[in-house]
Formats: C-alpha cells, structure tokens, sequence
C-alpha cells in the first residue's frame, strides 16, 4: 500500500471511530454527567472533554511543539453545557481531520515527538502519531461505554451488537 492509500485508510478510519465514539458519548444520560462512580475515575464529563484534549494535544505534537520540552500552560477546560462539549468535540475532530488532510505524503512520514516513556521523549513519525491518536480514542471510548453501562445508559455497538443494541 502506498503511503497516498494509507493516508485515506487513516483519514476512514480516524471518521469512523469517531462517529462510533459519538454514538457512544451522546448516548450518556445527561442527568448522570458528573457522577463520580469511583474516586480514581473521571466524571463522564471530564472523560468525554478528554476525546477533545486528544485533539487538543494531538496538534500541539503534530507541529513538533514537544520537540525541545513539554508546552507550558494548561489545557482548555470543558464547557458547563453538554451541548457545547459535543460542538467542541465534533470542531476539534474537524480541525485535526484537517491537518492530516493537507498533509503531504513527506510530511506524514517527518519525525515529530512525544512521550515515549517516563520522562523520556522519543521520534515517532505523523502518520503513526496520528494512528496512536486513534488508538488511544478507542481506549478512552471502552472506558466512556463502562460509565455508560454503569449509568444505566443504553450502549451502542462499537464493533458488534450489544445488551441494548442486538442484530438479530
């Protein structure tokens, strides 16, 4: 596969998980938002602002902003209103869908960096930093479906039917 058919695999796949993360967030109940069902666990809220900060972050590595230390300064925080996290979820997944878009096939292969264990910065190229995005919006999702299911949500498929959501 040429790196061209891998960027459109990419840009597909990086669409269709987030339309899957979508169903799965707008299907929280509103009313359970800020439950905190156990002190080491995010709100719902906070989980879901977090597929945001993924995008957040994921531009900040893809113009190299780690290269010389970790950026200063502190993440934007989530909206009050529910309605405006989605808005702001669906903008930041255009904005990064973008970047990868217009991307030249030498710059998907350039080198930016990342954490790549404890205090310890490493290379990883744009086209793998963008598939570590993607992978890590899937880990994100499976903890944002456990909060649904323990909200008394109705979870959707994912990858196959579910308790709420059978094929047959």
């Amino acid at each position: 596969m040429t790196r061209l058919g891998a960027k459109q695999q990419l840009l597909k796949t990086y669409d269709n998980e987030h339309e899957t993360t979508m169903r799965v967030v707008r299907a929280f109940p509103a009313e359970k938002l800020d439950t905190k069902f156990h002190p080491k666990v995010k709100t719902a809220r906070e989980l879901a602002w977090v597929f945001t900060l993924e995008r957040y972050l994921g531009t900040k590595v893809w113009h190299d902003e780690f290269a010389s230390k970790a950026p200063s300064g502190t993440p934007p925080k989530p909206p009050e209103k529910w309605e405006e996290l989605l808005a702001g979820l669906e903008k930041s997944h255009q904005d990064f869908r973008k970047l990868i878009d217009s991307a030249s096939d030498a710059s998907l292969e350039e080198d930016v960096h990342f954490m790549s264990g404890p205090k310890k910065m490493g290379a990883i190229s744009r086209y793998d930093w963008a598939w570590f995005l993607i992978h890590d919006q899937i880990h994100h999702r499976g903890q944002f479906s456990t909060l649904l299911r323990m909200a008394d949500g109705k979870v959707p498929s994912i990858y196959g039917p579910t308790a709420d959501e059978p094929w047959v």
